[in-house]
């Protein structure tokens, strides 16, 4: 696990703490992401660690080989993360004023500043909402079955539009309705007592 004491920062006769090294993943991170990834592999971290006042801050950039879901057909994409993020570190209970005000504000305890997690965190909120697999991309594929397709919004859109409104449709047979008895109320009787159209 990746972790670092605050006061190890906060005391430190240099002005900034550098960080750099691979991650492993611990296995409650894949439990706790089945659904969002497959595989995290080549997990390297970077960053500059600072007391100022009354938070240690770190500024790090995350690079990983990830194997998550198509957002389209569920199957395996290879994904390449490389992202930046920054997080305070307080010892203190935080106040609402300083989360307005800043980057995230982490309250630690024991001391300890948990760096597996923020890492781990953030590699999961980098991963896109959309994401295809290159065939995807290339000929614009969508999953189907036994009676059943996934169809792109735009072709929703299409369809639906060609399918006309119901309720218009059913107010056209309303109307129609009425046309023809109002055809029935304009006929009249001749002299011969038969029944003939006529116009007012």
């Amino acid at each position: 696990m990746l972790s670092i004491n605050f006061s190890k920062i906060k005391n430190s006769s240099e002005p900034v703490t550098h960080i750099e090294t691979d991650m492993e993943m611990r296995p409650e991170f894949f439990k706790r992401s089945k659904n969002l990834l497959s595989k995290a592999d080549k997990v390297h971290v970077s960053g500059d660690m600072f007391y100022n006042l009354p938070f240690v801050i770190g500024n790090f950039h995350v690079t990983a080989d990830l194997v998550v879901p198509s957002s389209r057909s569920l199957a395996p994409v290879d994904y390449h993360e490389d992202f930046h993020f920054s997080e305070n570190y307080s010892e203190n209970n935080v106040t609402k004023e300083e989360l307005e005000n800043n980057d995230p504000i982490v309250k630690i305890k024991d001391d300890v500043i948990d760096l597996q997690t923020a890492i781990e965190d953030n590699i999961l909120l980098n991963i896109p909402t959309t994401i295809l697999t290159p065939e995807e991309k290339e000929k614009d594929i969508y999953p189907e079955g036994n009676g059943w397709e996934v169809i792109s919004e735009s072709s929703y859109n299409k369809s639906k539009k060609n399918q006309g409104n119901p309720a218009f449709a059913k107010l056209k047979v309303l109307l129609d309705k009425d046309k023809g008895k109002g055809s029935d109320k304009n006929k009249g009787q001749d002299k011969n007592g038969k029944d003939s159209d006529y116009r007012r």
